[in-house]
């Protein structure tokens, strides 16, 4: 019974990752891509040591996947990210009432749980820019961040979320 408690507690513990969904062009033929690179103009919406970070996570993924980075690639990666700030509405009330002698009265109050999360979306376009810069596979993942958080833990999330990201890549169809 104690093991079956503790196993359940590590569940849902780990199921509290990143949330990511795929999309991809069926037609698209995978295996003809071997390079990569970025789009020079992308606005990522990160800071300048986040997107850094980023891409390093990204190129290390990609090159254990065979693909290379290229200034005359196979294809293109943007990438966008924003923000979502959510709020939270757990809370516990508590209430006091009476009555008695014909008068009722009452009193109750929330106490809010925790506190409002940070959580970031980050969309990872595949692009190819020979075929009229058609989109071929995107990924949009949402997970929770710490903006407070030291440089070591944001490479530490940008890795483990990449490595989520590219579970999927590429797709088995």
């Amino acid at each position: 019974m104690r093991i079956s408690k503790y196993l359940l507690i590590l569940f849902m513990l780990s199921s509290c990752g990143a949330i990511v969904n795929y999309d991809y062009e069926k037609s698209t033929d995978f295996s003809q891509y071997k390079s990569y690179n970025y789009f020079d103009d992308m606005k990522t919406g990160l800071s300048q040591l986040d997107n850094k970070r980023l891409m390093r996570a990204i190129d290390t993924k990609l090159e254990t996947m065979g693909l290379t980075r290229s200034e005359n690639p196979d294809f293109f990666i943007d990438i966008q990210s924003q923000d979502i700030q959510n709020q939270n509405n757990s809370n516990v009330g508590v209430g006091v009432g009476g009555g008695g002698g014909g008068g009722f009265g009452g009193v109750s109050v929330g106490i809010p749980l925790g506190g409002n999360q940070s959580t970031r979306e980050i969309v990872i376009d595949f692009v190819d820019k020979k075929q009229n810069e058609r989109l071929f596979w995107q990924a949009v993942s949402e997970s929770k961040y710490s903006p407070n958080a030291k440089p070591e833990k944001r490479e530490a999330v940008f890795v483990k979320l990449i490595e989520n990201i590219f579970s999927e890549y590429p797709p088995k169809k």
